[in-house]
């Protein structure tokens, strides 16, 4: 299983107000240079080429459930499948973001490192697969 790490601005963000998640637009987008935690919005990051069934800024994500039960809120997403229609890749890691706010614009939520790089060819597919218990994160 990938290993998830939070943006240190996710902090701030959800403070501030900026993330909506029962109505905005979250998306997973695939790169290939490590992020790390100090990076703050989409632009900060390299993503993949687009093409052979990858998009540019990468799949949306369905939100199953943004709901808190006895004082605790919990994330739950979809699972994200990205499926190759000739070559994708490579790349190591999968990217959270909000599409939805413009300021600050497609802010960082969370980053999942799957170890080492991937390449898919024609016909292959790959899964960001949510944990669909206990969600993409949970705040008590």
């Amino acid at each position: 299983m990938a290993d998830y790490n939070k943006f240190e601005a996710f902090v701030e963000n959800l403070c501030e107000g900026v993330h909506n998640f029962a109505s905005h637009t979250l998306k997973v987008m695939l790169v290939n240079t490590a992020p790390v935690a100090t990076n703050s919005i989409k632009s900060d990051l390299t993503e993949i080429s687009s093409g052979n069934g990858y998009t540019a800024g990468g799949a949306t994500v369905t939100v199953s459930s943004s709901a808190q039960a006895s004082g605790t809120y919990t994330l739950v997403c979809a699972d994200v499948v990205f499926t190759a229609t000739g070559a994708i890749g490579p790349f190591r890691y999968a990217v959270l973001y909000n599409d939805s706010p413009t300021s600050p614009a497609d802010p960082l939520i969370a980053w999942w490192d799957y170890g080492s790089s991937i390449s898919l060819a024609n016909g292959e597919t790959f899964t960001v697969d949510f944990d669909a218990v206990n969600g993409v994160f949970q705040l008590a």
